[in-house]
């Protein structure tokens, strides 16, 4: 639900959200990014407030005092080292800055400059050390406390991040802003009191605000102490009794907390103050949902999406909501084809819409009416690349492998650096049994990925490998598999499919084992890697343990893999279990395997090797996989 800040000193207000917006995204960021952004914020802080706090403004602070001459070589190397990040020569920088504490190691500015390094380099223990010593240098700098403050947030280690906000708070009281990132700090310390003080703290200051009330409506809850919570609401409510969104709010948590009386009270309250708000039938589509009416629900979904109040990605939510609601309950959904006929004319120039109605025509196959919303888009933002990701799934759906080589030679122009439009241009190739074309594609593709994209580096060999042993080109199909490995050693595609045909060819079976083992460590559950585990014990004439992993293979096989069914039945005859072995024989052509060998070998109940035709022309099977 959209939440707007609330009528009150609107400067002072959107000032806040901003930063309350802006606190809330980065606190919360994961600890796949929590590094890019410290590293960010370092920079930004640098650029805005640190960089004119020069060396020389820093002395009267300094422990040590430098000789003249010692002062003209710390200078220089300190600015040599800032020409050489602004050129991103990080690594000669980062040696500058080196040689600035060895000859000051008291300079914070030098410790700032090599503490964002660290940083980058996954060495955070050393950064948050480099950062407290500039606090020990000079005291008074907000920058470099705020910096650290951030940094030992990011790092998780709230307690001290809230000692320093703390001070912070007390030195810089005007600042209102450090009272949430203080109130954070405590959050996630755990001290639950200490944070509802300080966004009270922050409410004297800033007045009532929607953000605070609802952040005290969450600790309170984690309390466990929910008459508190909802009073925060309440206050909130009356405070701008002429907004309806606060009721709504009230109503829409109380549904959550399964009391669909109060609810329905602040529903009501709220359509009183607002009859034609874009919001209430939302919530009121919710609450007859959870009550069991139906029918009253699709009518507040028909309100809601005709309101010309309300906004397009809000209509959308909803739409997917009713449209999950009726696949759910088995109705017919051609009843939502008519709603998305309805935005569309309310809309006709939101592109996001035509893509979510193509995508829903697709799933009831209705693939060409999908792929001329797909084409609308593509008309009118031809840069629009989810439009032409959508029109190449669709064609990928299809299996028009004509049409796909089309657009991803179209999406090349377009879009240079998307790597996908060349990936599946390979595959249509490939599809198409056009292998050199494929090969050609992948090879040209490689020097355009990033260096740093190792993964998809990998994969592109990987895809050079298989089409390469599908000409019978073994030799150039296993260097190819060896450059994937050397760029992802656990690429899992390249290992299997390396591991197999080494296996189909007699080649190397140690290595074939030890690459399918790895496989099965990594992906303990997958079938088609089980598959090749067994299939290489069989090659080497290790009969029981290939009919020990065979049968779990075919365990967790769940599509019915005729190549599987074949190996077993192999497997079998090789056991002395000859009947069974011609019954999985018999069941892997009913699957659909149609081979000489495997015809020859029901007929004269025997086990017989493929010819070396079949062991190429059945590398499309199952036990080969794809990235």
């Amino acid at each position: 639900m959209k939440q707007n800040v609330a009528p009150e000193d609107s400067d002072t207000q959107e000032k806040f959200k901003f930063i309350f917006l802006f606190g809330k995204q980065n606190n919360m960021t994961t600890k796949t990014n929590k590094y890019k952004f410290v590293t960010s914020l370092l920079i930004l802080l640098q650029l805005v407030c640190v960089m004119p706090y020069t060396h020389a403004q820093e002395k009267a602070n300094l422990k040590q005092q430098l000789h003249a001459a010692e002062q003209r070589k710390f200078d220089y190397f300190f600015y040599e080292g800032l020409k050489l990040k602004n050129a991103e020569k990080f690594d000669s920088s980062f040696e500058m800055f080196r040689h600035c504490l060895e000859i000051d190691s008291t300079s914070s500015a030098a410790l700032f400059e090599l503490s964002s390094y660290y940083i980058q380099l996954n060495q955070p223990e050393k950064a948050v050390s480099l950062m407290k010593k500039t606090i020990v240098y000079t005291p008074d700098n907000q920058e470099y406390r705020s910096t650290l403050a951030t940094l030992l947030f990011n790092l998780g280690m709230f307690g001290e991040a809230a000692e320093e906000y703390e001070i912070l708070t007390k030195i810089f009281p005007e600042k209102p802003e450090l009272n949430y990132y203080l109130a954070e700090s405590y959050t996630r310390m755990g001290e639950i009191g200490k944070a509802i003080d300080t966004y009270n703290a922050l409410e004297n200051v800033m007045g009532m605000h929607e953000a605070l009330s609802m952040e005290k409506y969450q600790l309170y809850m984690t309390l466990e102490q929910p008459e508190k919570a909802f009073n925060e609401l309440k206050k909130l409510a009356d405070k701008f009794p002429m907004e309806s969104r606060y009721p709504i709010i009230l109503g829409d948590l109380y549904l959550q907390q399964n009391d669909n009386t109060q609810a329905l009270k602040y529903y009501n309250k709220a359509r009183e103050i607002d009859p034609e708000s874009p919001y209430y039938p939302v919530s009121m589509a919710n609450y007859y949902e959870k009550t069991g009416q139906g029918d009253s629900a699709k009518q507040q979904i028909n309100a809601a999406l005709v309101n010309e109040r309300l906004d397009v990605n809000t209509k959308l939510n909803i739409l997917a909501r009713y449209i999950v609601q009726l696949q759910r309950s088995k109705q017919d959904i051609d009843g939502a084809n008519a709603l998305f006929q309805t935005l569309l004319e309310q809309h006709p120039d939101e592109s996001r819409l035509k893509l979510a109605y193509g995508e829903f025509l697709a799933t009831q196959s209705k693939f060409d009416e999908a792929r001329f919303q797909y084409q609308l888009v593509t008309e009118s933002e031809p840069e629009n690349i989810s439009a032409w990701q959508q029109l190449l799934r669709l064609s990928l759906q299809t299996e028009n492998m004509d049409e796909v080589i089309q657009l991803c030679k179209k999406c090349q122009e377009i879009f240079p650096d998307a790597m996908e439009f060349h990936f599946y241009l390979g595959i249509a190739y490939y599809q198409k049994k056009e292998y050199q074309s494929a090969i050609d594609t992948y090879t040209s593709a490689i020097p355009l990925i990033s260096p740093e994209n190792t993964a998809l580096i990998s994969d592109f060999y990987g895809q050079i490998g298989d089409t390469y042993f599908k000409i019978k080109e073994t030799d150039n199909a296993f260097n190819a598999y060896e450059e994937a490995l050397k760029y992802n050693d656990k690429n899992i595609a390249v290992l299997n499919n390396y591991a197999y045909y080494l296996s189909l060819l007699k080649k190397d079976l140690t290595k074939a084992e030890r690459m399918s083992a790895l496989c099965i460590k990594m992906a303990p559950d997958n079938a088609t890697y089980i598959d090749t585990y067994a299939w290489i014990f069989f090659i080497q004439g290790n009969y029981p343990l290939a009919k020990i992993y065979i049968e779990q293979a075919l365990s967790k096989d769940i599509t019915n893999s005729a190549e599987l069914v074949d190996h077993y039945g192999d497997i079998l005859y090789m056991s002395g279990e000859k009947e069974k072995a011609v019954e999985q024989w018999v069941k892997a052509k009913e699957l659909g395997k149609k081979t000489a060998t495997l015809d020859r070998k029901i007929a004269e109940k025997t086990y017989f090797e493929e010819t070396e035709d079949e062991l190429f022309n059945n590398t499309d099977e199952s036990t080969i996989e794809t990235e």
